[in-house]
């Protein structure tokens, strides 16, 4: 089994503007003349955690980590204006191009995965390999799996929960009744809604979960996440199709591609990362048998570092 790398500091941070209103923070970590390679956090909205810097072998990488438009440190927090599917992948282009790198290493996780297919698709030059963990096709049966019905049926107890806050004769749509929640001025509204939103997507992220007291959530984060995701779900991620990855994945039939993906995962199902590599055979497979969606679990980790460690010599 691999473990994390140490903790590690970056060595160059900045802010770097990417329109008129927002500018993205970004980091560098590890070896500045190492491979470059670009981590993609969820969400959309989650952030770059100093965690994330630990898949990375920090004598062969140059890694780059960003908060995404609206998340983390970028500026303005939380904004949805300008805020696309396909602004984030330019943003990455601008970024990329920043910093004088001609291709990198792209990883991603649940929406990272998403992210990380979509710039390929529409950059497949810039890319050298794509590691990928929790694959997210941005499907409309996906969403609605988890936030409508689907994971309700494993984990009724907490589902109850997040249905609460909506009235019976508005959960016929339970996405939209969020969505009408969470963007509602009042504060009272849109809090509840969040915290029931992120507390029934976080059940789920972990196996086994944790027994410790539950931490205090920032609720101004949860709001944001919340928000985020609801706003790229009602817009069906922005895409052209429902199933437009899976249709385009053609472009990066060359590239060399690892999926690691947890066997009980309820947030992203495994058929995701099968379908993937029924379209796209070259991508190498890792179904982890004691996983779900969390990637700092021992054996999610495990074959992550391991994915990225194979990418090093590419």
């Amino acid at each position: 089994m691999r473990t994390l790398y140490p903790e590690i500091e970056p060595f160059a941070t900045g802010m770097l503007p990417v329109s008129g209103l927002h500018s993205l923070y970004y980091e560098e970590c590890g070896n500045p003349q190492g491979k470059p390679a670009v981590f993609l956090h969820g969400g959309p909205g989650g952030g770059c955690s100093a965690d994330s810097r630990r898949f990375f072998d920090p004598q062969a990488y140059r890694a780059v980590l960003f908060d995404q438009r609206g998340a983390g440190r970028s500026t303005p927090y939380a904004e949805v204006r300008e805020n696309t599917t396909w602004t984030l992948v330019e943003d990455m282009e601008t970024l990329r191009s920043h910093l004088g790198i001609e291709r990198w290493v792209v990883f991603g996780g649940s929406w990272g995965s998403t992210l990380a297919l979509c710039y390929a698709i529409a950059h497949p030059e810039r890319v050298a390999g794509l590691v990928l963990r929790g694959v997210y096709l941005g499907r409309r049966w996906e969403n609605e799996w988890l936030f409508q019905q689907g994971a309700s049926y494993f984990f009724p107890d907490h589902f109850e929960k997040y249905i609460a806050p909506i009235p019976p004769e508005e959960r016929g749509d339970l996405i939209g009744a969020f969505y009408k929640r969470l963007t509602d001025p009042d504060e009272a509204v849109h809090l509840l809604a969040a915290a029931a939103w992120s507390r029934w997507e976080g059940c789920q992220v972990r196996l086994i979960p944790d027994s410790s007291p539950p931490k205090d959530e920032d609720p101004r984060k949860r709001l944001a996440i919340a928000r985020f995701e609801c706003h790229y779900i009602v817009n069906d991620m922005f895409f052209p199709s429902d199933n437009y990855i899976l249709e385009n994945a053609g472009r990066i039939a060359h590239l060399p591609i690892r999926a690691v993906h947890g066997r009980h995962d309820t947030v992203c199902p495994p058929t995701n990362a099968w379908e993937l590599k029924k379209v796209l055979p070259q991508t190498g497979l890792v179904f982890v048998s004691d996983g779900a969606h969390n990637p700092m679990e021992v054996g999610m980790a495990s074959e992550l570092v391991q994915a990225l460690d194979d990418f090093r010599d590419l």
